[in-house]
Order: structure tokens, then C-alpha cells, then sequence
């Protein structure tokens, strides 16, 4: 009889066979910053989240950068929005200003700066809108200005989250001709059209005024599309690619991690909720349920996690 329960009988065998494990460094934590001053305004659908004006920002950011993990991805809320999004690439933007604060006081975290239209858009959608369709090529030049302002920011990595077509190709022209040919895209390629969502939507305030995202975003019936999807993103110089939602997607994330190409996935603000509400009811053990479910993405071939659980989960893999 095999008995494989002899490698099961102690925590400390347990440890020193264990596949997988999640280290603090693929770990990133989101972040909102709200033009303003003396804001930090708690997320009600998103217990322990917060927005922050950069003047209250500290707080927060020195809990990163003595977390451990690898930095931050950066969401800016601006005051003015307009059908253009004129805000997302204006160099004195929200997002903007919040990049150069930390990368001039806290110049070892590692800032990833969204590149979407959506928080920006008096609409709430992610590209331009005609006649009340999201149009895909007369969005590529706005995100292209977006991302080569954040990079001009001091942004070290631009993560373009839209789903146009063609948009990593557009970005990565427009940060080489500008001089950011060592700027690396980690490219939303996979990005599914998820009821997950919805909290982030109150963090961000970007809930489209109309319709829903689903002729951009992706069917989330569709497996084999998803990697054709993240090839094509590849093809385009995409130097990360990301599966998002996490959890509900791990099939997804398992086959993506057969390319061989660095893998993020975005534990998303509903699967943060849920586990949230779920502890706060005391149903669950939030720290087992976390470090199991993260553990989870890394089994099926994650190598970066992007969650809001990022902090609790540094100090729990010390403990």
C-alpha cells in the first residue's frame, strides 16, 4: 500500500514537501487616490478599503512599503470628467501627481499605473463613445497619451485594463517614440466582462451611466478565445499578461501559464467582498480562506497576485 500519508504527519514535514508557496514579493496591492485634500473616505461595499487624497496617502503607503510586497497599482479619481476623459492624460492629473509623491518619497515601491478611460469619463466607459457605442480605434490614441504621461510620471510599469483592440501595440509605439522603451506593459489581455466587479465600481466611481461593458470585455464562457487573447497581446509586446477575475478563472490562468510568459492575475474586488463579509458574519476564517485562495493562484501558474488582501497577507506568511 502507498502510504502518502507519512509526508502529512507534522507541520514541519508538511512544510518541507509543500509544491507551492506564495512569497510577499508577487504580491500588489490597489490603491485609489482621490483629487482632493483631507480625504480618506472608507468603500462601504469594500470593508477596509479607502480612498485616499495624496496628502492623507502616507498612512497607507508606509504600511506598503514596510509590508514587504512588491508595490502598488495605482487608480486616480479625478474631479473633472468629460466624454474624453481629458483628466487621464493631463500631466498635473490626480494619478499623475500621486505617481511622482511616491516615487519621490517612497522611491522603492514599484508603481503599476492603470491605463483605462473609464474613472475619467463623464460616461463611465472605458473607450470613446459615438451614438452610444464604445468605439475601439478612435480610443487608442487617449490611452496611448494616458500612458506616456504616467510613464512621464515616473510610473515604472503601464497596465493598460480597456480591452480595445490593438491597444498594446498603440501604447508600446507611443511610449518608444517618447522615449520609454524600458517602460514594461503589463497588459490586461484577458479581462472578462464579471459580475465580480461591482465593488470596485463604488472605489473607483466608474460605473458606466449606460449599457454594460460587454462588447469589449470578455464572454466569460470563453476559454480558448482568452489565450487567443493573451497571444495576440504577446504579439503586440506585451511584456506581462493577466488573467482577471483570479478565482473564478483558474482554468484560464493554468493554460495561460503554459506560454511561459510572465502571469499576473487580479483577485478582484467582489471575491475580496465576499471573503470580507463572509468573516465579518463569522462563517469563515479569514486568514485560512485568504492564504488558501491565493495559494490557489499560484498553484494554477500565477507569478504576480494584485488582491486587496495583499497587506493582511504579508504579516499572515510571517506568521
Amino acid at each position: 500500500m502507498k502510504r502518502f500519508r507519512r509526508l502529512r504527519s507534522g507541520e514541519a514535514l508538511r512544510d518541507l514537501v509543500r509544491e507551492t508557496k506564495v512569497h510577499k514579493s508577487e504580491l500588489i496591492y490597489p490603491i485609489f487616490i482621490a483629487d482632493g485634500e483631507n480625504i480618506k473616505k472608507p468603500v462601504d461595499s469594500m470593508p477596509g478599503v479607502y480612498q485616499y487624497s495624496i496628502d492623507c496617502a502616507d498612512e497607507l503607503l508606509q504600511s506598503i512599503e514596510s509590508s514587504g510586497i512588491s508595490g502598488l497599482l495605482i487608480f486616480g479619481i479625478p474631479k473633472y470628467k468629460d466624454e474624453t476623459a481629458s483628466s487621464a492624460y493631463d500631466d498635473n492629473g490626480v494619478t499623475q501627481r500621486a505617481i511622482r509623491y511616491i516615487k519621490e518619497n517612497y522611491p522603492k515601491l514599484l508603481v503599476i499605473a492603470d491605463v483605462c478611460l473609464c474613472e475619467y469619463t463623464s460616461h463611465g466607459h472605458c473607450g470613446v463613445v459615438h451614438d452610444h457605442k464604445i468605439v475601439n480605434d478612435e480610443t487608442l490614441p487617449l490611452l496611448s497619451k494616458m500612458a506616456v504621461s504616467l510613464a512621464k510620471s515616473g510610473a515604472d510599469i503601464i497596465a493598460p485594463s480597456d480591452m480595445m483592440d490593438g491597444r498594446v501595440a498603440a501604447i508600446r509605439e507611443a511610449l518608444d517614440k517618447n522615449g520609454f522603451i524600458d517602460t514594461p506593459i503589463m497588459s490586461y489581455s484577458a479581462k472578462f466582462a464579471s459580475s465580480y466587479y461591482s465593488p470596485f465600481r463604488d472605489a473607483a466611481e466608474s460605473a458606466p451611466c449606460f449599457g454594460d461593458r460587454k462588447t469589449y470585455q470578455m464572454d466569460g464562457a470563453n476559454g480558448r478565445e482568452a489565450l487567443r487573447e493573451i497571444e495576440d497581446d504577446i504579439a503586440e509586446s506585451a511584456d506581462i499578461v493577466m488573467v482577471k477575475p483570479a478565482l473564478a478563472y483558474l482554468d484560464v490562468v493554468k493554460e495561460a501559464s503554459r506560454l511561459g510568459y510572465p502571469l499576473a492575475v487580479y483577485n478582484v474586488s467582489g471575491e475580496y467582498s465576499m471573503v470580507k463579509a463572509a468573516a465579518q458574519n463569522g462563517w469563515i476564517d479569514e486568514k485560512k480562506i485568504v492564504l488558501e485562495n491565493l495559494t490557489a493562484m499560484k498553484r494554477a501558474g500565477a507569478n504576480i497576485i494584485i488582491t486587496y488582501h495583499a497587506l493582511d497577507a504579508a504579516r499572515w506568511l510571517e506568521e
